[in-house]
């Protein structure tokens, strides 16, 4: 499980200031129904972190057993290169489409509602006294707002 201090080391450890309660996991959004069934095997998975200056991007796999953020293949995206972000919903997750001086990344996040029975929940979610706490769940709204308001 990935938990947000440890986010927060890495990104801290790469150079960058990450926003406090403003990452979520996502995936590359697939482009059409074929390699939607594709990507639900796939289990690359990367957090999103807006931090003060830009987005960043760090991948870890699911099938890697003690869930170990790959700091050295982050990727970041300064706010100065985004020409526009435009989130739209697709069935149970929501698509982030992010448009760039040079491309545009698109990236696909697990609704909230039914986080704690999917990946996303099962990457971010810890043991809170007899329940579950998920970050994953409570900083979606949040931190797609943020995304919003770079437009």
């Amino acid at each position: 499980m990935a938990t947000e201090k440890k986010v927060y080391k890495i990104i801290k450890e790469a150079g960058f200031e990450a926003l406090e309660n403003k990452c979520i996991i996502v995936k590359y959004a697939p482009q059409n129904l074929s390699a939607k069934i594709l990507e639900f095997f796939n289990s690359e998975f990367y957090v999103l972190q807006l931090c003060e200056h830009e987005i960043v991007l760090v991948p870890f796999n699911l099938m890697t057993l003690n869930m170990t953020l790959k700091k050295e293949e982050l990727l970041a995206i300064p706010y100065s290169k985004i020409k526009s972000v435009d989130i739209s919903e697709d069935l149970l997750n929501y698509v982030i489409s992010i448009t760039t001086d040079a491309d545009i990344i698109r990236l696909s996040t697990q609704q909230k509602e039914l986080s704690n029975l999917r990946a996303s929940g099962s990457l971010t979610s810890k043991r809170a006294g007899i329940g579950l706490e998920n970050w994953h769940k409570n900083n979606l709204d949040a931190t797609l707002e943020t995304l919003r308001s770079l437009n």
